[in-house]
């Protein structure tokens, strides 16, 4: 990935350009020190002077109104905020025309940014004073007031705050009221410019010490670049967060979000005061110093996915590579690429106006269809469809260009949603809320209607990050979860009522990705790279979760790497220096999972007994454990000396009852709950009360007996011998109660127990020994 820069050969300007900005991804507006207000159409290759200023206007920073607050508002005409030296800041329209003016500070306006809902704006001055303002320029508040000059100011993701610089120092300064603000030393000289990236939470700053670096919104630095030759004196964010663009004299860098940089140039335009993003994140402009302004396009992206290579060489060209006979194909396209994805044996393509479907069998006949607002910011991909955020929607389509389906949910902003966010699979989608980070909204992916009665699924922690698994049927459908601690969790989903509790599966989690052939997942933890071949073991023998797991030292990936594919055996990581690594897994737990899949248990036992690890015997033992294969469960539990398990699978056989014999499986799953209403639906109310006596709960087994009146006498006489044993009194007031009503005769109690086993018995069922997958 790299820049193509665009610069001409005389300047439109006869100043220094101060400030840049994007009305749309065609056209781009300049404002200098010649007072001349430019718009440069990209399409035409024609620059007009749209104004010009008073003779005393020296502007600062330009900044357009973002998109995403002119849906909420219908009739609002575009609008920039612009600042001035003349310690004034200007609201303007599109067409030039100066909507407001407002004095706000003394001296110069060197800072001035539209919140992300565009309901305010907060501008920072010479005067070391930072304020708040409303969308039509009145004054809301005085933030803070630092003793020297603010040269940068930035809102939080949610707008909820505003960070600004002071000399050396970056501070985070909630708006609301009394809240005490977070402050730490940035650089070694003046900084310059920040920048606050909405969808991956990330600050960026740069100063006179010539560096720039990266930070979390606690302060901890992520990266620190080398010194350069010259102060940096701007930075921007892309719009999805994945990099950033850094001005210097006479440089142009792109940086990936870790911060190791992709490519550097070094034209002839001066100092790079401004750098702006258009909104598909393809371009960007830089206002040059020499008079100047400056285009740079984002070319040689560069995917792969198993044996296929695409790489973008021009504005409108694809090159494509097939690894295993050289094959090469161009694709050349009518308007300019702003995405691509390959996955899944299809290339999803998205241009200014349509938007492209190849698949890896055919690359001549693409499937074409139009966009709804041509501003694409995320493409995720599934087996059988893909999804697309344009502008305000969200839209799954299939792979014939269908829309299936546009979900919705309240609260929807669709300019932070990104990968980490966003999980697809062929039955359902999984999107984090912004406004409460607490909370999934879960979809069927080819209805839009949502799981869990339309409920958002809510966790006690903010969530950081959600994937689906890709593998399987909707009622086997996991989701994984990782939250604020970094603790990894898995939930199964239900389609229809309320959802499970999540399952710990690890922690300090700081990247994770799942296959796309098998429901296996592969993280980064801490200081250790781990696999886990069947993550579905916790809803079912939590005990073989070290056995299906494996681990290895994470020292060769280095510190910040993240998982980047887990394709068949092999996985990615992309190391915090741009590089990747690749390591591979056994071949043998993902035939496992083919074989059990398509019920193919035989092969599964052969395959198990000539590999000969316990590895894969005890994901058989979890697999066929979770399939109610009772037989190929016994077997491999017995390969891994599990003898208290395979002696509780025997005790199963033996139940003649089929209902019976699942609520044991359930048990033996450690799920309680399902097994009693497995059994009270199916008329064993005997069973769900034994059930209840064998763990104890004594409570739960006496209000199943009142309820269906029947066995209140055995459960008043096990409660007894219970307390008995351990020399207890009674302290229940409800079995004090029953202890006076009914008579505790154990022999009649056990004749009675006697009759209930024997009425199972004479049911007309199917045999115990055979293996009941219709369940």
């Amino acid at each position: 990935m790299r820049f193509k820069t665009t610069l001409l050969d005389r300047p439109k300007h006869s100043e220094l350009v101060s400030c840049v900005g994007w009305m749309s991804p065609d056209e781009v507006f300049s404002c200098g020190d010649d007072h001349k207000l430019l718009c440069w159409n990209l399409l035409s290759n024609e620059t007009v002077v749209v104004s010009e200023f008073p003779a005393n206007t020296f502007p600062l920073e330009l900044h357009w109104l973002p998109k995403t607050s002119l849906h909420k508002t219908k009739g609002t005409a575009d609008v920039f905020l612009l600042t001035a030296a003349d310690g004034k800041f200007y609201i303007v329209g599109s067409n030039g025309r100066v909507e407001k003016v407002v004095d706000g500070h003394r001296g110069a306006v060197l800072a001035g940014r539209w919140s992300h809902d565009g309901a305010g704006l907060v501008t920072a001055g010479e005067d070391g004073l930072v304020k708040i303002w409303s969308r039509s320029g009145m004054l809301r508040s005085t933030l803070a007031q630092a003793s020297t000059p603010v040269y940068g100011a930035a809102w939080s993701p949610d707008s909820d705050a505003v960070l600004y610089t002071a000399g050396t120092s970056i501070i985070i300064k909630p708006l609301t009221p009394n809240s005490k603000p977070i402050q730490w030393k940035g650089h070694d000289g003046v900084i310059l410019k920040v920048a606050w990236n909405p969808n991956t939470g990330l600050i960026l700053s740069g100063g006179e010490d010539t560096r720039y670096r990266v930070w979390d919104s606690y302060g901890r630095q992520l990266y620190s670049s080398t010194l350069h030759h010259h102060p940096i004196t701007s930075l921007a964010w892309s719009p999805d967060g994945q990099v950033f663009a850094v001005g210097s004299f006479n440089t142009l860098r792109l940086c990936d979000k870790a911060g190791w940089c992709h490519s550097l140039e070094k034209p002839s335009t001066g100092s790079i005061f401004n750098l702006a993003w258009s909104g598909d994140g393809t371009q960007v402009a830089g206002a040059c110093g020499n008079g100047h302004v400056i285009l740079a396009h984002v070319i040689e992206n560069h995917l792969e996915w198993k044996n296929y290579e695409a790489t973008v060489t021009s504005r409108t060209s694809i090159a494509l590579r097939d690894v295993t006979n050289e094959a090469w194909e161009k694709l050349e396209l009518r308007d300019r690429i702003i995405k691509l994805s390959l996955s899944h044996g299809y290339m999803v393509i998205v241009t200014s106006s349509q938007g492209y479907i190849y698949s890896t069998r055919n690359w001549n006949t693409p499937f074409i269809f139009e966009l709804k607002e041509s501003n694409v910011s995320l493409i995720v991909q599934a087996e059988r469809h893909f999804l697309l955020v344009d502008g305000g929607s969200v839209f799954v389509y299939s792979y014939d260009g269908r829309v299936l389906c546009s979900p919705r949910w309240p609260g929807m902003r669709t300019d932070v949603l990104n990968g980490h966010t966003v999980s697809l699979s062929n039955d359902t989608l999984a999107i984090r809320d912004k406004t409460d980070e607490k909370l999934v909204h879960l979809f069927d992916a080819s209805t839009g209607k949502g799981l869990n009665d339309g409920k958002p699924w809510s966790h006690k922690l903010e969530i950081v990050q959600v994937a689906l698994d890709q593998v399987g049927t909707p009622n086997d459908r996991r989701m994984a979860i990782v939250d604020r601690n970094r603790d990894l969790l898995l939930l199964a989903l239900q389609r229809v009522g309320a959802m499970g509790r999540a399952v710990k599966l690890g922690g300090m989690v700081q990247s994770l990705c799942w296959n796309d052939g098998a429901n296996m997942l592969a993280a980064l933890q801490d200081a250790k790279f781990t696999v886990w071949f069947y993550p579905a073991v916790v809803f079912v023998d939590r005990d073989l979760l070290p056995l299906t797991t494996t681990e290895k030292d994470a020292a060769e990936f280095g510190k910040n790497a993240a998982v980047d594919r887990f394709l068949d055996t092999q996985i990615t990581v992309r190391r915090s220096d741009g590089s990747l690594v690749t390591t591979s897994v056994s071949p043998y737990p993902a035939l496992l999972h083919n074989y059990v899949t398509t019920k193919h248990f035989d092969d599964a036992v052969r395959l198990a007994r000539f590999v000969k690890e316990d590895t894969v015997w005890a994901c058989l033992a979890a697999m066929a454990t979770a399939h109610r294969e009772l037989g190929t469960a016994e077997v491999s539990y017995s390969a891994i000396d599990a003898a208290d398990k395979v002696h509780n699978i025997h005790h199963i056989q033996e139940i003649p009852v089929k209902e019976a014999r699942m609520a044991e499986m359930a048990l033996m799953a450690g799920h309680v709950g399902d097994a009693e209403v497995l059994l009270v639906q199916s008329g064993l109310i005997f069973r769900a009360v034994m059930l209840n006596l064998t763990t104890y709960n004594f409570e739960r087994a006496l209000q199943l007996a009142v309820k269906h009146r029947t066995h209140v006498d055995t459960v008043v006489a096990f409660r007894q011998r219970y307390l008995a044993r351990f020399n207890k009194a009674e302290t229940s007031k409800l079995f004090t109660q029953y202890q006076k009503q009914v008579e505790v005769d154990w022999d009649k109690i056990n004749e009675k127990i006697e009759m209930e086993y024997q009425k199972e018995r004479e049911k007309p069922t199917t045999s115990a020994s055979q293996n009941f997958t219709d369940s």
